[in-house]
């Protein structure tokens, strides 16, 4: 079984999906349909060199119009897959491969998806913190006690891959939780240069907001299950699809739960539709014997022959 997967904020880089956009008509029609939806210059912050691109109410849009582009690329060569999955901001990517949303109202609902996170919290109230090797019910039980002790909430953000877990939360309850982190045994304990504490309850109202956003659209029955990211569930209907976005806002993303959930169904290849090679190290942790092949490059494509 193949799966089609795809990375979310943090992998973004310049000039990503740039070489695709220069050699293929149909990927071209993707970065131009998205740029005549969103309110900026999408190639400006895509393919010339600029901050914004790591700013988050322009990187989700990017990033999700660069992951389409590849997309497109992929099911030009005739790979298909079973099954799809995305991490948070790539949970979009996923439903469009799902054909769950058009291409167009997928890129509105991001561009504000992108706005509503970014202005939710002031900058510097929020952060989060990458846990290395420490096990999850202690990394719960940790955030636990200090969101209950100082009233401000600290708790699990992603659980990425066993021995990866990252926190979100007010940003002095993390700086609070590395110390005790460490003291519990992990390897490491580091904040992280974000622009705020996403996937926490502190975004509660950056969800609600998309919610308003998410009932003015409609989702289709997707052509392929997909595995959402709060509940790490099988999605083969329209009906749960605008809830489970809203609360992803603001809930923990259950990706290393997402992917032994594939393996389980018997998906043995993976393809990692975007900038770098983010799942695949993620995978690494998972589960060796599976394949990741990335998609990240032109050249890359062109060299899968025997693997589709």
């Amino acid at each position: 079984m193949n799966a089609f997967i795809f990375p979310g904020q943090g992998a973004q880089v310049v000039g990503m999906s740039k070489d695709f956009y220069d050699a293929i008509p149909e990927c071209k029609a993707v970065i131009d349909e998205a740029d005549e939806v969103l309110d900026f210059d999408l190639k400006a912050i895509l393919y010339e060199e600029n901050e914004l691109i790591n700013k988050t109410e322009y990187t989700q849009a990017a990033m999700l119009a660069a992951e389409v582009c590849m997309l497109k690329a992929v099911e030009l060569k005739g790979i298909k897959a079973d099954i799809t999955a995305g991490l948070s901001l790539g949970e979009y990517a996923s439903l469009v491969a799902a054909k769950a949303i058009p291409f167009a109202d997928a890129m509105r609902l991001v561009r504000k998806r992108g706005i509503y996170m970014e202005s939710e919290v002031p900058a510097g109230k929020g952060g989060m913190a990458a846990v290395i090797s420490l096990g999850a019910d202690k990394i719960e039980e940790i955030c636990d006690k200090i969101t209950k002790d100082t009233g401000k909430v600290v708790s699990p953000a992603n659980y990425n891959c066993p021995g990866q877990i990252v926190v979100s939360g007010y940003k002095e309850s993390v700086q609070v939780a590395i110390p005790l982190f460490t003291e519990a045994g992990a390897l490491k304990a580091v904040e992280l240069n974000v622009s705020g504490p996403f996937h926490s309850s502190m975004l509660k109202g950056a969800g609600d907001k998309l919610g308003a956003e998410l009932a003015n659209v409609t989702f289709s029955d997707p052509i392929i299950p997909y595995i959402n990211n709060i509940n790490a569930e099988v999605v083969s209907s329209a009906e749960s699809i605008k809830d489970t976005l809203e609360r992803q806002v603001y809930n923990p993303v259950r990706w290393q739960q997402s992917m032994e959930k594939m393996i389980e169904m018997g998906v043995d290849t993976f393809y990692e539709i975007g900038p770098g090679k983010t799942l695949a190290g993620f995978m690494k942790r998972i589960d060796r014997s599976r394949k990741v092949i990335s998609v990240n490059s032109l050249e890359g494509l062109e060299t899968i022959h025997t693997e589709a």
